[in-house]
């Protein structure tokens, strides 16, 4: 079953996005979904207070409640972008919709997948 990403995107900044935006300073966005893999794309600023680690749990599991496409969901890959520590990796974002990660992370929801 194929999934429009674009689709997804545009529910979940309306439901739960704006809110992270403008009260945090954290933005999100679903760059693919395969193999029951959930591949986010986030950027923090200056308001976000959270380490990497936090952020990946909490928006992983923000986006499966969030979203019935992605309940099914086995994992999570983050793709970290820290304009806390470089401002400017904000503007190029907006601007071109490219920069470069600080960070990738991952979580899998049932630690049992493993096995």
């Amino acid at each position: 079953m194929a999934i429009n990403i674009k689709e997804i995107n545009r529910k979940h900044l309306l439901k739960s996005d704006v809110v992270y935006r403008i009260n945090y300073g954290l933005s999100s966005r679903l760059v693919n979904f395969r193999n029951g893999i959930m591949y986010l794309e986030v950027m923090f600023t200056r308001k976000w207070k959270k380490n990497y680690d936090e952020t990946t749990e909490e928006l992983a599991m923000c986006w499966r409640e969030s979203n019935d496409e992605l309940r099914k969901a086995i994992g999570c890959k983050v793709y970290i972008i820290d304009a806390r520590q470089y401002p400017y990796k904000k503007e190029l974002y907006l601007q071109s919709g490219v920069a470069s990660y600080d960070a990738k992370k991952g979580i899998l929801f049932n630690q049992e997948q493993l096995n």
